[in-house]
């Protein structure tokens, strides 16, 4: 079970953008795409077939998984991750927890 899941609010820890908040739009390995963090400018070649317009554009680039923390929604700041056992209906279930009071995480809700 990763630490750090498609949805979750992070706080970016190191960097240039140190101290953004965002939204994980998706997790690669060990780097993750955060919404509005390390925002870098290409250029576009024009593609007719595809529709896409030619100029320069901004996109989402990747960074590590180590520089960004959740955000615990109790406190408003980033905070650790671990995943705790739980036992129900006969099975044995992990869930990730904080660090800090052993709140359960909220997990994401899917097909927005």
């Amino acid at each position: 079970m990763n630490k750090i899941i498609k949805g979750d609010r992070v706080v970016v820890i190191a960097g240039k953008d140190k101290g953004k908040q965002g939204e994980v739009l998706c997790v690669l390995g060990e780097k993750v795409v955060v919404e509005g963090v390390n925002v870098a400018k290409r250029h576009q070649k024009p593609n007719q077939m595809r529709g896409i317009e030619g100029g320069i554009v901004l996109k989402n680039m990747p960074l590590a998984i180590s520089n960004v923390a959740l955000v615990n929604p109790a406190t408003g700041k980033a905070d650790r991750v671990g995943i705790k056992l739980v036992e129900g209906e006969g099975k044995v279930k992990r869930v990730r927890v904080f660090k800090s009071n052993g709140a359960e995480v909220p997990t994401p809700q899917r097909g927005k």
